[in-house]
């Protein structure tokens, strides 16, 4: 088991959700500090995400912010970073996340963090990376889309390997101890996607 020095973080920029879920997030970014495992992520200080990069920041954690420029007043970009880059478009801020980071976290959200999970789900499953996916599944917030994912194999539109595509956890302590714990590289069979 080798450890993850960097992980990009996915989660929502809601602010009006419950307390359980901004808890993880800071537990999340103290966990993420106190591992020596730098965080990558939006970029903004809004809701989960601004949770988990702050309290990361404040237990001396490395930070590393991209945020598109485009967007950098609405999710109200954040200073508390050691390395804080602006892009042109999402497209770019996807792409440098998932290049400076060696694994991803998958906290609860919305659109924004399902777009950049299925993404980075089916890059994987096409071999464009080989990088642990882990959802924490906060109070069971993910359980539906995992019902969903079950539903898509049992009707044909996705092989049943895809399940081993990621880990659910429900905590941000074995969030930690599952990036690391991936010992296999995926050999995916695209012949039959």
């Amino acid at each position: 088991m080798s450890k993850i020095a960097s992980a990009c973080v996915y989660c929502g920029t809601g602010h009006k959700v419950d307390q359980i879920y901004k808890d993880i997030a800071a537990r999340l970014g103290q966990v993420m500090a106190e591992s020596k495992v730098r965080l990558v992520y939006g970029g903004g200080r809004v809701g989960l995400m601004g949770i988990v990069s702050q309290a990361c920041f404040a237990a001396g954690g490395e930070v590393v912010g991209i945020i598109p420029e485009h967007i950098q007043d609405k999710e109200v970009m954040n200073d508390d970073v050691t390395e804080l880059h602006i892009v042109d478009s999402m497209h770019t801020r996807k792409k440098m996340m998932v290049d400076k980071s060696e694994g991803f976290i998958v906290l609860p959200g919305g659109f924004g963090t399902l777009d950049e999970t299925f993404e980075i789900l089916t890059w994987k499953y096409l071999g464009l990376h080989d990088k642990p996916i882990v959802f924490v599944n906060v109070d069971g917030f993910y359980d539906p889309l995992l019902k969903m994912v079950d539903h898509m194999v049992e009707v044909g539109f996705t092989p049943f390997w895809h399940r081993s595509l990621y880990q659910v956890v429900e905590t941000p302590e074995d969030a930690i101890v599952a990036l690391s714990a991936q010992t296999e590289h995926m050999q995916p069979d695209i012949k039959h996607l």
